[in-house]
């Protein structure tokens, strides 16, 4: 269907001769052209339709097919730095025996080139718009502001002792203070409890206020290791939604990560109070943890967005990959080879991620007025041949590497494979030399 919006009549950037996977009514628009204006796309449809118009910049785009920049909605991107060193353990020795001992000794340098190679990575496989929670998040918003990226960060709470839960909650309101709608609005700051078993209730409700007072949203892990949940259970006769629930803390501005170890009452429960969730498929597989009853959530109504979950425990960040895993381990979970389409997958990588953010005004789909955050994925490639389904082609047959063109706020920032805005050989020399330094300091 073309659009009905009138052409404008000039414009910054112009693609054309694309197909469009618009991910809204308009859905997928053969020969079509895409108008950015001012950061915000002003046209999306036929490129016939097109008049002459005043252009700065035009994206000759044959071959390929635009669609929005993908939404990662669960990670810790400085996480880049372990990538490879933790393999092959349970979650709780993961974290115990290497990743928690190693993220004590982390500076904020350190943070900041992980952060940065991420942002790298993510760019390189069309991911425009992340979630992040993690410590120094500062340095994760100075990296997100340089890469030219949208990301919604949360300084990580966590309560081994009082003093440093205090300690990483007033952290985190600082962080909230100094950076939401940071980076020309690029940058959303959240608050990011850790996790029900690693903060105290009296924590988790001084969050809950703290978010409902200044208006930010919550990012928190939950129901993701069944060991810690049975000692809920135990100890406290409650899932760890029913606590939430009973302590005040659930609610549509919550972000939920993982959410695998569900009973029906607790999905009830994430739907009666709008939380959104974040499906990790590839780290929950690699960490020997069970499968998100997605289905059953979607089926209930509740938003759940598509994650990598951070490099350590993925190790990429290709939500290709993602969207893969996703499906297929819904159809094992389900022995069902119906469920998770491969429409609702991208679904749920772009409008979806978009949706659990809370910026579905803005970014997931591609239509007028919205933000320009456009990728053009190269479909003239032996493995994406014949062309016979988008969706298809998406999910079971591309990767990263099959991304040509990333664009946030219209500004480019890598075309035909060139990143424009970072000098990949230095971020990826000084990641080398802080991950190692790093593994000596650890030793």
């Amino acid at each position: 269907m073309a659009s009905t919006t009138p052409m404008p009549k000039e414009a910054d950037l112009l693609i054309r001769g694309c197909g469009i996977l618009t991910l809204s009514q308009q859905g997928f628009i053969t020969q079509g052209a895409i108008a950015v204006k001012d950061g915000r796309i002003t046209y999306v449809g036929k490129e016939g339709a097109v008049p002459k118009l005043r252009v700065e910049n035009v994206i000759e785009a044959e071959g390929k097919v635009a669609m929005p920049g993908f939404v990662n909605c669960h990670t810790h991107v400085a996480m880049t730095l372990f990538r490879g060193i933790a393999e092959d353990k349970p979650l709780g020795a993961w974290l115990k025996d290497t990743i928690w001992p190693l993220e004590r000794k982390l500076t904020r340098e350190d943070v900041y080139w992980g952060a940065l190679l991420g942002c790298l990575e993510m760019i390189k496989s069309g991911t425009t718009c992340f979630a992040d929670m993690y410590f120094h998040e500062d340095a994760v918003a100075e990296a997100v502001e340089k890469a030219g990226l949208r990301a919604v960060l949360s300084q990580g709470i966590i309560e081994g002792t009082a003093e440093l839960g205090m300690k990483t909650f007033n952290q985190a309101l600082s962080f909230v203070e100094k950076h939401h709608e940071g980076a020309e609005g690029r940058i959303k700051a959240w608050l990011g409890p850790h996790a029900v078993y690693t903060c105290s209730e009296q924590l988790l409700r001084r969050v809950r206020r703290a978010a409902s007072e200044k208006g930010v949203r919550i990012h928190i892990h939950l129901a993701e290791s069944l060991e810690h949940a049975e000692k809920i259970q135990k100890n406290r006769g409650l899932t760890e939604v029913e606590l939430l629930e009973k302590i005040g803390f659930l609610g549509p501005d919550v972000l939920a990560a993982h959410c695998i170890y569900l009973t029906e009452k607790d999905m009830r429960l994430l739907k009666k109070h709008g939380v959104k969730v974040a499906y990790n498929a590839v780290a929950n597989a690699k960490l020997g943890l069970d499968i998100s009853p997605v289905e059953e959530m979607k089926e209930l109504g509740i938003c759940v967005g598509l994650g990598t979950d951070g490099p350590a425990s993925n190790n990429s960040l290709d939500m290709f990959e993602t969207m893969k895993f996703a499906c297929l381990l819904q159809k094992i979970r389900y022995r069902d080879a119906t469920v998770m389409k491969t429409r609702e997958a991208v679904e749920m990588a772009t409008l979806g991620g978009a949706k659990a953010l809370g910026l579905e005004n803005d970014v997931g789909s591609l239509e007028p007025g919205k933000r320009a955050d456009i990728i053009l994925v190269d479909f003239r490639k032996p493995h994406l041949k014949p062309f016979h389904n988008v969706y298809a082609n998406l999910v079971y047959a591309s990767s990263g590497s099959d991304v040509d063109t990333v664009i946030v706020d219209g500004k480019i920032l890598m075309e035909q494979r060139q990143v424009k805005v970072l000098d990949e050989n230095k971020i990826m020399e000084k990641t080398e030399e802080k991950a190692f330094r790093l593994l000596r300091r650890n030793g």
